[in-house]
């Protein structure tokens, strides 16, 4: 991956095309913001996933099963078993202190 300064901005140049050389791959410059603020695999459909675990105010067990389904094989297909795994572990974490706490 190339990093270039442009403009005092700081862009990371992330190819478009998954086959060819170098020469004949397209680039698109991505902002470090973009990657860190609005990652694409949070943002499917018309809400981020962070804006519905702070409306629904669902805490840190429940926000992260939520983020973990909504993003499950997003960021990489291959993940998608895991990431269901991992808002199933959130989940019976959630439900294992309610118990505990009753």
């Amino acid at each position: 991956m190339e990093t270039k300064i442009t403009s005092g901005s700081e862009f990371i140049w992330g190819c478009l095309a998954t086959e060819g050389s170098p020469s004949t791959m397209r680039y698109t410059p991505i902002t470090i913001a973009e990657i860190v603020n609005h990652p694409s695999h949070y943002n499917t459909g018309k809400f981020e996933v962070i804006d519905v675990i702070e409306d629904w105010n669902l805490g840190f067990n429940l926000g992260n099963c939520i983020k973990y389904i909504s993003r499950a094989g997003k960021k990489d297909p291959s993940k998608t078993i895991e990431d269901l795994q991992k808002a199933l572990w959130y989940i019976n974490r959630e439900i294992a202190f309610l118990s505990k706490n009753k």
